[in-house]
């Protein structure tokens, strides 16, 4: 039976992927072998030929504890395939060379990841692909500012760090009238929202955050039609086949282990951090999260998401001052509401003033253009701890620092 992917359940879709170990195993082993043997050796060079299908030949090309994980993935994701890499950020660079092989012109998002920005703006145009950043909420602008030349929309369903919700429907509709595809960085809300139910072509995710959820690892994932992660592993053009950003066999068996309790850890996190916002709102500090009705994005986001999963684990807080907002991150860090480090995803809350550090490639003219201000301090809420005791940590030290 297939289903459809308004029907898609992802939570029972992770439960239909099972792989047995080579013993019977419940869970699948680790393949370790960078290398494969052919017990013919003429089906060696039929391989590299492209003569025969489905058999493993080197793990730069494909490995079975990364295919398993990608099944699994794009199974959550309500798509026929995905693969992991070696990082979010070869995910993003793998994914648009791919689609832009001869370059070409991107539409992106003004409010996105630093170092997407960065890639982008800095290094792509190297190579013939050049990127037009706007407001993707004023979908006037986006039709704007497609050529004939653009090939992709690309943007953040929640972006990084301002929050803002992108509207999947209609940049899809948008792409496909201009005979582009839509590329959606799910790194943020996975499992809160299915790009792929909205019209995405390309998901892109940064699996060292949200999906490890353990930040002790990195590693990336493409997530898209069978035919488009195949030609990224094609041997004479695929760019994660040539340019080489494999994911390690071990970091894959972790990942396809974890995505099992994803689904219980994501809505843990989302009520940690709907309990912390609306207490920073009783207490009448700047605080902007989706879950709360006076978030710009809120009525959009509810009609996109999944909503058994809540509104995620990010939030953010404008202290106007960046000398208070790092005075501020300092004593929570003291007092244990959180660590001040870079990344998301964590069990433990964590904080940056994002201006300064993860956006510090994205200048100051455009950080202004996407009303990012200095004083912004971006947290990833973590689940560990009791809501309450953390919320009065919060309350206790802002009150310190801002009277």
């Amino acid at each position: 039976m297939t289903i459809s992917k308004q029907q898609h359940d992802p939570v029972q879709a992770i439960r239909d992927i099972q792989h047995f170990g080579e013993e019977g195993g419940v869970v699948p082993v680790i393949d370790v072998a960078a290398t494969s043997t052919f017990m013919q050796p003429g089906d060696m060079e039929k391989a590299f030929h492209g003569e025969i299908h489905g058999c493993y030949l080197y793990s730069r090309h494909s490995n079975p504890s990364v295919v398993m994980f990608g099944q699994k993935l794009a199974a959550l994701e309500g798509m026929e395939a995905a693969i992991g890499v070696g990082s979010g950020m070869a995910a993003v660079h793998s994914a648009i060379t791919q689609l832009l092989p001869e370059g070409g012109h991107i539409i992106c998002s003004r409010s996105v990841y630093g170092g997407t920005f960065a890639l982008l703006n800095n290094i792509l145009p190297r190579f013939g692909i050049q990127t037009t950043f706007v407001n993707m909420d004023d979908l006037a602008a986006v039709e704007k500012a497609i050529t004939p030349r653009t090939k992709v929309l690309y943007t953040e369903t929640m972006s990084n760090p301002m929050l803002r919700v992108a509207d999947l429907p209609r940049l899809s509709a948008l792409a496909r009238k201009a005979g582009a595809k839509l590329v959606v960085d799910n790194t943020f809300t996975p499992l809160l929202v299915s790009p792929a139910k909205h019209g995405a072509d390309v998901i892109i995710h940064s699996c060292t955050k949200y999906i490890s959820g353990a930040s002790d690892l990195i590693g990336g994932a493409i997530v898209s039609s069978r035919e488009f992660i195949d030609s990224l592993i094609d041997l004479n053009n695929g760019m994660v086949m040539l340019a080489g950003p494999v994911m390690d066999s071990r970091v894959a068996h972790e990942l396809y282990h974890r995505l099992d309790h994803l689904p219980i850890r994501m809505q843990a996190h989302s009520h940690a951090a709907d309990f912390m916002a609306r207490g920073m709102v009783e207490a009448g500090i700047p605080v902007t999260y989706p879950g709360l009705s006076s978030h710009p994005d809120h009525a959009l986001l509810k009609s996109l998401m999944n909503p058994e999963f809540g509104f995620g684990g990010m939030m953010a807080v404008n202290l106007s001052d960046p000398v208070k907002a790092v005075e501020l991150a300092r004593r929570l860090q003291l007092e244990k509401f959180g660590l001040y480090a870079v990344s998301l995803g964590f069990s433990r809350t964590l904080m940056t003033c994002s201006a300064a550090t993860t956006s510090s490639e994205i200048p100051p003219e455009e950080q202004k253009k996407m009303n990012l201000s200095p004083g912004l301090l971006r947290m990833s809420i973590g689940f560990t701890g009791n809501d309450r005791v953390m919320l009065q940590r919060f309350l206790s030290c802002y009150r310190e620092i801002f009277g």
